[in-house]
């Protein structure tokens, strides 16, 4: 048996019937000219043959008894294949938007805890004869870079796949639980152990709160250590903060990688400073559409990796920030820089109290009190009244710069699918993949139901942005000179979209006429 960490098994306890806590990716296949075969059986077997290269795929949990302390990983040495990798078929057309529904619905189902914590979804019927591919794990197994780590078991470098080693064949020891008193056993051994840890972290907190409290050079020009700027302990109020349901509504859109990186090369700024820039104008735009842009800007809850290079462990090494977006400032550019010297602070932050924060911790009596708390904070809407710690989430996660392959099959998009929660109903997420950054807009259906809309300002905030940053680079006439992000009075003014203009919004971000044919609305 493996202990789960107190920060893992935090994402099992607060998970209710409306706020999952799994993550997934969405891929669109390109197979292999000429292929005849059955994709669905190709992958089953392929699947089969890679299980043991990464435990995700066979431990299942095993829960302490009356819910005491936290449940350990078991192996399951009789995984159901059938079971775990399923097919579905699209209505026709088959169209992007199509998927995006259907990947919305399938997102919203909880996850079986009697099997292991994974399934696979093999979409046909897409427009133009391709397939995807919908993968679903838990969070409490796996944070974003352990999930490059298993996308790299799974996936190949090429179209013909690796050969791989058989695993060692292993006694089947036919127990599907362990014991009550081998649980409850383990369960204090850890409990201790957990303890043990915590007072050994002492030290290092003790210098991360005496950071905090005395600031230090940072630099030869002997700098001190200040908070962000324009740093909000608590986000303004917006449609976006509220008790949310187990309906989602899902939107994809794809943008070229190195246009970015030039805009943050000639802005003095960081890919993530840019991506944020994005999103902000991307919601600043869908807010004045409604009338519910606060003059307070607002602030997002950024991810932030505690994992050292290299390790590819399965579980869960991550802390959160929260950063202003600057929302209030009208002229993109200027909002990126605010962006940008907001994260400069945050980082610093970050880097003084990084080796303090626990992962692990005493959790004897937290897993039936901290899975109430959330069912009753669900259950009373407390998130509809109360200030939000953050506005949204916003995720970065690096991935492959080179094509990736499947089952022999060429993946097109790594569109990624993460965690909408009660008082942060919008999640915007984000997978650089072979020269394109793939971004993925998750939400509560009833609290955002137009969530395609915001991946169109997303799109379209990218272009005038460039757009701008081109023009800086040579003398421009005032007919050249493409104008900032509309003051929120005027973006409120402006007409709806059509469906039509949807449509070709969508279309435009096609990586390539393969992912063209296979996923245009």
């Amino acid at each position: 048996m493996k202990h789960l960490s107190g920060l893992d098994a935090t994402f099992l306890h607060t998970e209710t019937p409306e706020t999952p806590m799994h993550v997934g990716g969405l891929h669109v296949l390109e197979l292999p000219a000429g292929y005849k075969g059955d994709f669905y059986e190709d992958v089953k077997a392929h699947v089969q043959s890679r299980m043991h290269l990464s435990e995700v795929f066979t431990r299942k949990l095993a829960l302490m008894p009356f819910e005491l302390s936290n449940p350990v990983w078991v192996d399951d040495d009789d995984v159901d294949l059938a079971y775990h990798v399923r097919r579905v078929t699209l209505p026709r057309p088959g169209t992007l938007r199509q998927l995006e529904q259907y990947v919305a619905r399938l997102h919203s189902t909880l996850l079986d805890r009697s099997r292991p914590l994974w399934e696979f979804f093999v979409i046909d019927g897409l427009q133009g004869g391709g397939v995807a591919l919908y993968s679903k794990l838990h969070h409490a197994g796996i944070d974003g870079q352990a999930g490059a780590a298993f996308a790299e078991a799974i996936m190949d470098l090429t179209p013909e796949p690796r050969v791989i080693k058989a695993p060692r064949q292993m006694a089947r020891r036919n127990r599907y639980q362990l014991g009550v008193a081998e649980l409850a056993g383990a369960a204090l051994t850890n409990t201790l152990q957990q303890y043990v840890k915590l007072v050994k972290t002492f030290p290092d907190m003790a210098r991360a709160v005496k950071s905090l409290v005395v600031p230090q050079p940072t630099n030869k020009a002997g700098s001190l250590w200040k908070l962000p700027k324009n740093l909000n302990l608590l986000g303004p109020r917006t449609p976006l903060n509220v008790a949310i349901t187990n309906q989602r509504a899902y939107a994809v859109r794809s943008i070229p990688l190195a246009e970015v990186k030039l805009i943050g090369k000639r802005l003095g700024a960081s890919l993530n400073d840019v991506v944020l820039g994005l999103c902000a104008g991307a919601l600043r735009h869908y807010l004045s559409d409604h009338g519910k842009l606060p003059k307070k800007p607002l602030t997002a809850a950024i991810p932030v990796t505690l994992r050292e290079p290299g390790d590819t462990t399965s579980n869960n090494q991550v802390s959160m920030t929260v950063m202003t977006l600057a929302t209030d400032v009208a002229d993109p550019i200027e909002r990126i820089k605010a962006i940008a010297e907001s994260s400069a602070a945050a980082k610093s932050l970050m880097g003084n109290i990084k080796a303090a924060i626990p992962t692990d911790f005493p959790s004897f009596g937290a897993p039936w009190l901290m899975s109430g708390l959330a069912s009753m904070y669900g259950r009373s809407r407390f998130a509809d009244r109360l200030p939000p710690v953050a506005n949204v989430v916003i995720s970065n996660v690096p991935g492959a710069p080179v094509p990736l392959y499947f089952a022999g099959a060429k993946l097109l998009t790594y569109y990624p699918v993460s965690i909408p929660s009660h008082g942060m109903a919008l999640n915007m997420t984000v997978q650089s993949y072979n020269g394109m950054l793939d971004f993925g807009l998750i939400a509560c259906r009833r609290a955002v139901p137009d969530v395609d809309d915001i991946a169109d300002y997303l799109v379209e905030e990218h272009r005038a942005l460039l757009a701008r940053v081109k023009a800086l680079d040579a003398p421009a006439t005032a007919a050249e000179v493409v104008p900032a992000s509309l003051p929120a009075k005027a973006a409120a003014a402006r007409p709806r979209k059509t469906p039509a203009r949807k449509t070709a919004a969508r279309k435009t971000v096609a990586r390539k006429p393969a992912a063209r044919k296979t996923a245009t609305a």
